[in-house]
């Protein structure tokens, strides 16, 4: 069994698990019930930024559209934030992980209204996929019985770390008129963003052997806010991803 210490998940920066210790420790029962605490807390913030943003339609005008863009806005850049906080922070704060957790609803919500305008049936596409990504990988690592390398898990953090960067890169280029293409519809656009969504999949590998050796090991249940945190940023990845790559499979 490796040290603990030495542990990841598929998330920024988290580079390793507290020493075991003598609170209760963690279980299958509590990574369940936070993960549904902090993936509820997403729906929710969504279906709330959706519902209380104004109506759009094809054709709204782009000054109608602020409300949705500053949600988009407020909620991604928050939720980087404290991504980030909670990636490096050595003790896990259930306040940050549901705060996390909000923010990014508010950003998918508004992203997700504004998608289902121009692709009709995406948005419902993306949700079934990114569920159903998440139970075939979760079968696929119990019954091929995955096991997670060092190699692996750092070379999934280096890319994770790598397409931020490149989309970050791409934000700020775009400012200035240059348009790097990987947001678009093209060959480039594709490939992007297949390449995230298989990111993705790896990053819930991660997820998963986090859990599974954490359990073992006996870590203070405290850190089954970690694993939820972890597997809301999987599975937010996920459904981006899925949700661009059908947004260009209905743009062609």
């Amino acid at each position: 069994m490796t040290d603990p210490s030495q542990w990841s998940v598929g998330t920024p920066g988290v580079t390793g698990a507290p020493p075991t210790t003598t609170t209760r420790p963690m279980t299958i029962d509590s990574v369940v019930q936070k993960t549904a605490i902090t993936i509820g807390a997403v729906i929710v913030a969504a279906m709330a930024t959706w519902i209380l943003t104004p109506e759009v339609t094809s054709d709204t005008d782009t000054a109608d559209l602020a409300p949705l863009f500053a949600a988009v806005t407020i909620g991604s850049l928050g939720a980087f934030a404290l991504s980030m906080v909670n990636s490096f922070k050595r003790n896990i704060n259930p306040a940050l992980v549901i705060g996390f957790a909000l923010l990014e609803g508010v950003a998918l919500g508004a992203i997700s209204k504004v998608f289902n305008v121009a692709y009709d049936g995406v948005v419902t596409g993306a949700v079934v996929g990114t569920f159903g990504a998440f139970a075939g990988t979760l079968a696929a690592y119990k019954v091929l019985n995955i096991k997670v390398g060092d190699k692996f898990r750092r070379g999934v953090i280096a890319a994770m770390f790598g397409m931020v960067g490149i989309s970050v890169m791409a934000l700020v280029l775009g400012l200035f008129g240059v348009d790097l293409g990987i947001y678009g519809n093209g060959g480039l656009g594709v490939l992007f963003t297949l390449a995230g969504l298989v990111l993705g999949i790896f990053m819930l590998i991660l997820d998963f052997d986090f859990v599974e050796q954490g359990i073992a090991n006996r870590l203070p249940e405290a850190e089954s806010w970690r694993a939820a945190f972890a597997m809301t940023v999987s599975l937010v990845w996920i459904y981006t991803n899925l949700l661009r790559l059908l947004a260009i499979f209905g743009d062609n």
